[in-house]
């Protein structure tokens, strides 16, 4: 077995071409939201299953029936070793204003130590760190490999979580590691023990047939958009706990972050104040939380003083690790049927569900894997939830009920993603890096 040491090395010794594949990666907008265009996301997969081919993998691409395809690569185990099955996405989201980018958002760009770029941290990093893995045994690592990269993750809908339940022999692994995670903190370890689900759906308020005049008819006229606001309004009470009856809160006992990171994080401003009730862990990773994350209203610029004759909003639902997304959609969409006020007319449409993910931090797996972060970082890891969801995961849980899953990542809490100006710090990726180097070796032996 190669000594951590000599993978240290390995690692280090690669960075620059694994930054440049990173680079390569960036570089193709891969956006698989409808609209866009399919031919970077079709691109990025050649280009995903090329460099898992030149790292010694066996590839093929996994076709969906309406997504784009996934790509699938494997090393078979040494006689008597465990196999391990690396999962990571190579689609992107959006790159919202193009004016708040500080760089191109496809031309990786390195400032003070970070590697700015659309999808650097979420998630062609995870991509990364599979193939600084893989090349840190030349190829040939002391464990079998199962590598799967799928393109449609940020969609919130995936055909690969239908086809990992319906194949679960191609899959089977004695683990599975996520590199969709990170560190809560630049260089501080962190191991991701459950994930939120999530569920969202758009609901709709008429009052009148057409707008009419707020001086003629205001007063006793219902205005579709106040109807809609106190319906929203009602979904949480006046601290922003969630009122919706039946959903779940599971007990938190992991890692606690410090107010103020999450304030720095976040980019609260000066004198707003945190809401809900429990600790900070648990809000952001135990318990529900709902948000209003579009509303289509009359804007102000050509407004006229007339009642508002429709308006619709959508609601983002985050769920405790253990909630089934099934129910609570049920639960939101009957909600907001009876929170709307003065007999508007209703209409509520479920959108997309993902379960989320819960795990003890224990088991043998888990040990090796805090082990191999705390030689890659020289520092105890922590446990830690994650307020994200990644659908997939229930899957893998699903088709491989005795492998160990583990969360982790190059991600930290100043990596932006989903937002402009994403980033990946260039030493996290190669800790992290290290450290499933390190875990793929002490699973080996």
């Amino acid at each position: 077995m190669l000594s951590s040491d000599a993978i240290r090395a390995a690692v280090r010794d690669g960075m620059p071409q694994l930054v440049e594949d990173l680079r390569a990666l960036v570089e193709i907008p891969s956006i698989a939201f409808p609209g866009f265009d399919r031919g970077p996301v079709l691109e990025t997969a050649e280009l995903t299953a090329s460099l898992l081919r030149a790292a010694g993998c066996d590839v093929r691409m996994l076709e969906l029936p309406e997504g784009p395809p996934a790509v699938f690569g494997e090393i078979p185990a040494p006689p008597g070793a465990p196999t391990v099955l690396l999962y990571a996405h190579y689609d992107i989201q959006p790159i919202g204003d193009p004016q708040a980018w500080r760089s191109e958002p496809y031309e990786l760009t390195e400032r003070d130590g970070r590697l700015y770029g659309r999808g650097t941290a979420d998630n062609k990093s995870g991509i990364c760190m599979h193939l600084a893995a893989i090349r840190a045994f030349d190829g040939k690592p002391p464990v079998g490999i199962k590598v799967i990269i799928e393109g449609e993750e940020e969609t919130g809908k995936s055909d690969l979580e239908e086809y990992v339940v319906a194949h679960p022999d191609l899959f089977a692994a004695d683990m599975v590691v996520v590199a969709d995670m990170g560190n809560w903190r630049v260089g501080e370890p962190t191991l991701v023990t459950s994930l939120r689900g999530v569920t969202d759906c758009e609901i709709e308020v008429r009052t009148l047939a057409a707008p009419v005049h707020s001086g003629k008819y205001g007063g006793p006229v219902p205005d579709a958009l106040m109807a809609l606001m106190r319906a929203l309004v009602s979904l949480t009470d006046d601290d922003a706990n969630v009122t919706i009856d039946g959903l779940e809160t599971i007990p938190w006992s992991g890692y606690e972050p410090a107010e103020e990171d999450i304030r720095v994080e976040s980019g609260m401003l000066d004198g707003v104040e945190y809401v809900g009730e429990g600790s900070l862990g648990e809000k952001l990773w135990a318990k529900p939380s709902v948000n209003v994350i579009g509303i289509d209203a009359p804007p102000i610029d050509g407004s006229r003083n007339a009642i508002v004759h429709e308006a619709r909003a959508r609601v983002s639902l985050r769920l405790s690790p253990t909630q089934d997304p099934a129910e609570a959609l049920e639960l939101l969409v009957k909600h907001l049927e009876h929170a709307v006020p003065w007999g508007a007319q209703v209409s509520v449409t479920p959108g997309a569900i993902g379960p989320g993910f819960w795990s003890e931090d224990s088991g043998p797996e888990h040990d090796l894997a805090h082990d191999a972060l705390a030689i890659a970082y020289g520092k105890r890891s922590v446990a830690m939830g994650s307020g994200g969801s990644i659908p997939l995961v229930s899957a893998f849980a699903q088709a491989l009920p005795s492998a160990e899953i583990v969360l982790w990542g190059a991600e930290d809490g100043a990596c932006a993603i989903h937002a402009p100006n994403e980033s990946v710090d260039r030493g996290e990726l190669e800790r992290a890096s290290l450290a499933e180097a390190l875990l793929l070796a002490r699973l080996g032996a």
